[in-house]
């Protein structure tokens, strides 16, 4: 990276409110601190949903508002047209006022995706869409034919800007391979930088301490689930699989919250599974958590993405492995890189049946998640350093090829 000046970078976050206690905030805000050793960077997102900002970060709402708090970060999810068409303009008005300073705008993925990197473009400036996912819009939208025409409509702004962009940043070569198939851009205008890990956070942590400060019981199995409970994370399997099975010894703690919470804590009910949900916990907390666990899970469902590969890059894997527990996940997209089956984790379809088989003969014994535990904390990791570094980079020669860096 080039020491002639120090870049100004705007993280632009239109789909989604601060929250930070869910994985896209945490994504953007951890970029930023770590893009904030050789850059200086504001973020932006719809609206701060969290009682306080993150601390020594520069944040900007696009559409202030009060009560913007809800049950994830989500900050579009049920937006009619018309007000989806008013925030639109909002967006507008924001980018000619508040973005014309920053040499960068990184504009992270949304419905329309490379929507505000098209403003800037026209101005010439950078603006270098950040891609995490390629939406299925049928999955997406259930049996709402409104929702998968909006969807659908989205897609189409998206693709008209994205084809336009010089630079394109995609978390996975899997999700580059959707970005090109199905919004027809070029290869070359798109990269892959993975999402690093928080090696300051995510470290090896003592089984036995955190259940003691959890007051969880030491002789249980226990599973543990992190994240937001939606369809995309789809824990309704193994909740079915715990009830079914009747394993006394084995109990699911749930940490994490979503528009599925309520469904998912009365299946547990009428099936008779032993789950705790713990709901929201501070991000510091979060290794804790992971650290009780003798097993962690992932259960994603591949049909959320266009392809029905797992195309972005997961935080939670990483910051399991990080932490030294074993991983459940699907044998989709990145996964498949991260979890060696039966060495650092379990890999098969999140389904109840493939859950009540491994519950039924294939879960290991403490001890032998003990060992896998232990290699699952020797899982190569990027680090949000490398991350910030490869964004850079980009940005850098983009910039210099345009004839704006001296």
């Amino acid at each position: 990276m080039s020491a002639a000046r120090r870049l100004s970078v705007c993280y632009l976050v239109p789909g989604h409110d601060l929250l930070s206690t869910v994985g896209p905030s945490r994504n953007v805000v951890n970029l930023a601190r770590a893009l904030s050793e050789w850059a200086d960077v504001t973020v932006a997102f719809r609206r701060v949903a969290d009682e306080k900002p993150p601390e020594k970060i520069r944040v900007l709402e696009i559409q202030p508002s009060q009560g913007a708090a809800g049950q994830d970060d989500a900050a579009t999810r049920g937006v009619g047209y018309a007000e989806f068409y008013s925030y639109v303009q909002t967006l507008r008005q924001f980018a000619e006022r508040e973005l014309k300073p920053f040499d960068v705008v990184l504009e992270k993925s949304w419905l329309l995706s490379g929507y505000v990197s098209a403003i800037c473009r026209k101005r010439g400036q950078l603006g270098v869409p950040i891609e995490n996912i390629v939406v299925n819009a049928k999955h997406a939208a259930g049996t709402s034919f409104m929702k998968f025409l909006r969807l659908k409509a989205g897609n189409w702004i998206a693709g008209r800007a994205l084809r336009g962009a010089p630079l394109i940043i995609a978390e996975t070569p899997f999700l580059k391979d959707e970005i090109v198939k199905y919004w027809g851009v070029r290869p070359g205008q798109v990269e892959v930088v993975d999402l690093g890990v928080d090696r300051n956070l995510f470290k090896p942590v003592d089984q036995s301490a955190a259940r003691q400060a959890l007051q969880l019981p030491t002789d249980r199995t226990v599973l543990v689930y992190i994240g937001v409970l939606d369809l995309t994370h789809n824990i309704e399997p193994v909740i079915r699989a715990l009830g079914a099975e009747k394993l006394p010894q084995v109990e699911l703690h749930v940490v994490g919250d979503g528009y599925r919470r309520d469904e998912y804590a009365a299946i547990a009910r009428e099936v008779g599974a032993s789950v705790t949900f713990h709901g929201r916990v501070p991000h510091g907390q979060v290794p804790t958590y992971i650290g009780a666990a003798d097993l962690c899970i992932a259960p994603y469902d591949p049909s959320a993405f266009a392809s029905g590969e797992l195309g972005y890059s997961t935080m939670k894997i990483p910051e399991y492995l990080a932490v030294g527990r074993a991983v459940v996940s699907v044998p989709s997209g990145r996964i498949r890189t991260l979890i060696k089956d039966g060495e650092n984790g379990f890999l098969f379809n999140n389904t109840e049946s493939e859950w009540r088989h491994f519950l039924a003969g294939k879960l290991p014994t403490r001890d032998r998640l003990r060992e896998m535990s232990a290699a699952a904390a020797r899982t190569p990791l990027a680090s949000w350093q490398d991350t910030a570094r490869g964004y850079l980079t980009l940005c850098e020669q983009q910039l210099a090829a345009a004839g704006h860096r001296g």
